[in-house]
């Protein structure tokens, strides 16, 4: 039976700690990310991720982002990433965007699918934020239907398939942007592949070198 729970009846530390524990038990869960709902397990649990994909009728051959919700969850990731690109973490991070950088460790292969070398990573704000957990996400519905920016438009079958299920109110309903970096240790220049929340203008903007943080 899935656990509900409302970040504004429950608050938000103890939507937190189940979410830290569920994530932990293997179990799959629906949260509020920044601009839509999605859904989230442990990027290492290859059992867990399948669940999502069956759930969503999702190619599991598709890779996905690793979100984090606290910056000291990322610090071995960071370790092993280059000097430009860890400027650009904080340039851009936390916020509505995905960040596509160079895994030549191949960390979180399960997320990486057909591209073992390039990792998506996220980093968010919002009332969950300070969790510890590192979770694989996907946004919460059917593959081909539209995302949810509310708890009340999640499918119900999501709802009950999921463990636990956070209700975190109206979100915005907009994707992050999605911004490939696994150039700039080359001198290249970043790459938008998707526009969403933060504008190209944006993102390029806090990205010009010498710019203070």
């Amino acid at each position: 039976m899935t656990e509900l729970m409302s970040i504004g009846t429950a608050g938000a530390a103890a939507a937190r700690t189940a979410l830290e524990r569920e994530i932990a038990a293997g179990g799959v869960a629906v949260f509020p990310a920044d601009g839509l709902y999605g859904l989230a397990c442990d990027p290492l649990r290859e059992d867990a991720i399948a669940r999502i994909n069956a759930l969503k009728g999702r190619d599991p051959g598709k890779s996905s982002a690793v979100l984090y919700f606290a910056p000291l969850a990322m610090r071995e990731l960071v370790s092993s990433l280059g000097p430009r690109t860890r400027d650009a973490l904080p340039a851009l991070l936390p916020g509505p965007v995905t960040l596509v950088v160079a895994n030549p460790q191949r960390r979180y292969p399960l997320a990486c699918a057909e591209d073992p070398e390039r990792l998506g990573v996220r980093l968010i704000a919002g009332p969950l934020a300070g969790a510890a957990a590192a979770i694989f996400q996907t946004s919460a519905n059917r593959s081909g239907e539209p995302a949810p920016a509310s708890f009340a438009d999640v499918d119900p079958a999501i709802v009950e398939a999921a463990d636990l299920a956070i209700d975190g109110g109206e979100l915005t309903g907009l994707p992050s942007t999605v911004v490939d970096v696994t150039g700039i240790e080359h001198g290249e220049e970043p790459v938008i592949l998707r526009e969403g929340a933060l504008s190209r203008e944006e993102v390029l903007r806090r990205l010009e070198p010498g710019r203070d943080r």
